[in-house]
């Protein structure tokens, strides 16, 4: 694609625009919402009396790479075009909201500010989070009703890792207007918060150790297309799409018979005996039920997508779902995934 396309890449059709490579598209903070969300950050890092303000750049994903105190955001935040293309090739866009992005912007502040001071050598943050050290796991199985941890990104992420403890615990903490001491009363996360209360105000107006650092899959460097992006970035993430149970439950079920009446449509049945299914599951997996709920949830809603009815007994359905449900959860148990690579 040539030279004279880049200036209006954002005219061009989704199948032209997903042939441009991302170095191409010449994005820059300068000049977008993003410029005006980081400028909040470092307004309420002010209002903290904290100096450091963490460098960001445009990258592949929201990052703050290992060790290095600067913010990697995802590229495609720095256009609205870009924006609308992710959102149809990944239903969703992470950020693409203010108050979403200022979420994932304080989070990785904890990250670079942790870097910067090096602050994971302290032996207090290291008895409270763990050992910074510490190997992160292909996945994780997170505790949902856990009180040592406090709920700032979707998923409990500050149990994957004390790193990702450590960056959610100072994100609580910088949130603006939050009571995070009566939010969190009776919490063993607390205890962490009141920590980080302390430590942020002992560096409170002392320069970094470390001010600036390697900027990884900075987007000036990324040569793949978007159309090799969103292969690779699909790939990943292919759990939360739609069709990701769709062969399967068409073959447990049938596709919409208009002969059939309505109570058998698979969704309602499903709904029916959606408790029963539950506590099977769960009796049998020693899984929590949340995650189990989550995934009969996804089941239903794609089951009433694809109008799929139940052409056979109710029990031989259940029996066939509740088998297929432990299934999955047991694959996700042993691999960390819902379904096992073929």
């Amino acid at each position: 694609m040539g030279e004279e396309l880049f200036g209006d890449w954002e005219d061009l059709s989704d199948e032209e625009l997903l042939k441009v490579r991302i170095r191409d598209l010449r994005l820059k903070i300068e000049g977008t919402e993003l410029e005006q969300n980081i400028s909040q950050l470092y307004s309420e890092l002010n209002d903290r009396n904290i100096l450091f303000h963490p460098q960001c750049y445009l990258a592949d994903e929201w990052v703050c790479p290992d060790g290095e105190p600067v913010i990697g955001i995802p590229f495609f935040l720095a256009h609205a075009r870009l924006k609308e293309l992710e959102r149809k090739m990944m239903l969703e866009v992470e950020g693409g909201a203010k108050s979403s992005c200022m979420r994932l912007l304080r989070h990785e502040t904890g990250h670079a500010i942790n870097y910067a001071y090096k602050l994971y050598r302290r032996r207090r943050w290291r008895g409270l989070f763990g050992p910074f050290s510490l190997e992160y796991p292909d996945t994780y199985r997170p505790r949902p009703y856990s009180k040592r941890f406090v709920q700032h990104l979707e998923d409990w992420y500050a149990q994957y890792h004390p790193d990702e403890d450590f960056a959610e615990t100072f994100a609580v903490w910088l949130t603006p207007n939050l009571d995070w001491r009566g939010k969190y009363r009776g919490w063993k996360a607390l205890e962490k918060l009141e920590y980080v209360d302390r430590l942020m105000k002992e560096i409170t107006k002392k320069p970094p150790i470390k001010r600036s650092g390697q900027r990884l899959w900075a987007v000036s460097r990324l040569r793949l297309t978007l159309k090799a992006y969103y292969k690779r970035k699909r790939r990943f993430y292919a759990e939360d799409y739609p069709d990701f149970y769709d062969a399967d439950l068409k073959t447990i079920f049938s596709l919409e018979d208009t002969t059939l009446p309505k109570e058998n449509a698979a969704s309602r049945v499903l709904r029916k005996h959606r408790k029963a299914i539950l506590d099977n599951v769960s009796r049998w997996t020693d899984e929590n039920k949340y995650r189990i709920d989550r995934v009969m949830r996804d089941l239903i809603e794609r089951c009433d997508e694809l109008g799929l009815q139940v052409k056979e007994s109710e029990s031989d359905a259940i029996l066939k779902v509740t088998t297929y449900v432990t299934t999955l959860i047991m694959n996700y148990i042993h691999t960390g995934k819902l379904k096992s690579d073929r």
